[in-house]
């Protein structure tokens, strides 16, 4: 099976990906407890793979066990849930030789169903936890990585996160979904995947000249789904990821969140993995090329890139005049774009650098830098 053939060797973008996920997903419980006391946290995988690849290079399980074991808190008060229909008894030996029972608090659960077919998947994902004060008592961050598009069901995913501190990671292969938006044959699929905007996706991607044009009317859909769905502020964030021996782009993975701190957190992890010097432009997100490995990128995002300038000049635009904390000008702009954390710190001080804004610090400790996203860096822009 091409499932089988997968897990023998550790691709470069696979490491990413398991990266983003594992490194993602503490902080994120640091965000949940910092809003309120749930019973537990939940790490939910529903394509979960043997733990390791056949050369030895752990997988997103493994990696995800390590990170709750080494940390007091999350030893104490993640659940961990592992789905897999080919891999399910090899992943629980292989997850069981690397923590042994009594490892964790909450035992971790491993199952074989198949997604997309399973009810009680369905069931589960869908079943409310609020309790009686409207928190979750369950905050719960979902991997979906199928192998394809077959069990992906946006509604079921809609319904997953719009409860409170729920989020999602779903890798999706858009080199498989835009020929099957054009095959009658895989149209149910597609609409599973698109239920409200199939059939505008199927029309408007004939009129997009470029390919990357074309995979981000597929990203911007799949995102407008859960804001159909939800009714509210939906924040999606795609990751890119380049072929290993070509140079076209063959995977995304997109994270999903109602809130603004995961949105800031994704782009900050993203920005840590991307290897790619990427423009903004509406078309392109944080990139990693595999390619660039042993060639790395110069143009990665530093002080004179494009985005830095671009943003730079957004920043003098919006707030001539105006006197603002560095903290508050930063959670009210970043809802709206794919800047990062970095991003803004180095075009403020670049602003500050050219006299554009003054910088002054309401604390009393003593400042090496100029700029800190900070509520206590209040700025005069000029």
């Amino acid at each position: 099976m091409l499932e089988k053939q997968f897990f023998e060797k550790q691709i470069a973008s696979s490491k990413v990906k398991a990266s983003i996920v594992s490194e993602y997903f503490p902080k994120y419980c640091k965000i949940i407890v910092s809003k309120n006391k749930p019973k537990a946290i939940r790490y939910i995988d529903l394509f979960a793979g043997p733990g390791y690849y056949e050369d030895g290079n752990p997988s997103t399980p493994i990696l995800i066990g390590k990170h709750c074991k080494n940390n007091d808190f999350l030893r104490e008060n993640v659940e961990m849930f592992f789905n897999d229909k080919e891999f399910a008894d090899t992943l629980k030996n292989n997850f069981n030789k690397e923590f042994p029972d009594g490892t964790f608090q909450h035992k971790p659960y491993f199952a074989d169903r198949t997604v997309g077919e399973e009810e009680r998947i369905t069931t589960f994902l869908c079943r409310s936890t609020i309790n009686s004060k409207g928190k979750n008592d369950f905050p719960s961050l979902l991997f979906i990585d199928p192998f394809g598009y077959k069990g992906i069901e946006t509604a079921v995913l809609a319904e997953f996160l719009s409860f409170w501190g729920n989020e999602i990671f779903l890798f999706v292969n858009t080199k498989r979904i835009q020929p099957a938006l054009e095959n009658e044959k895989f149209e149910p699929l597609m609409k599973d995947l698109f239920p409200t905007t199939f059939e505008k996706v199927r029309n408007d991607i004939n009129y997009r000249s470029s390919v990357s044009e074309r995979l981000q009317l597929i990203i911007d859909n799949l995102g407008q789904e859960y804001k159909n769905k939800l009714k509210c502020d939906v924040y999606y964030t795609a990751f890119k990821f380049k072929e290993e021996d070509i140079d076209a782009t063959s995977h995304y993975i997109l994270h999903f969140t109602k809130g603004p701190r995961g949105f800031d957190l994704i782009k900050t992890i993203y920005n840590d993995f991307a290897n790619v010097g990427t423009v903004f432009d509406g078309n392109n997100t944080y990139t990693f090329d595999a390619k660039l490995i042993d060639n790395p990128n110069d143009d990665m995002f530093d002080l004179n890139s494009e985005n830095i300038d671009k943003l730079k000049e957004e920043l003098y635009y919006t707030y001539t005049h105006k006197k603002i904390t560095a903290k508050d000008l930063f959670d009210e702009h970043q809802v709206n774009n794919l800047y990062s954390k970095k991003h803004y710190t180095e075009a403020l001080r670049k602003l500050k650098t050219e006299n554009k804004l003054t910088a002054t610090y309401t604390d009393t400790i003593n400042h090496n830098v100029t700029v800190l996203i900070s509520p206590y860096c209040l700025l005069e822009f000029k």
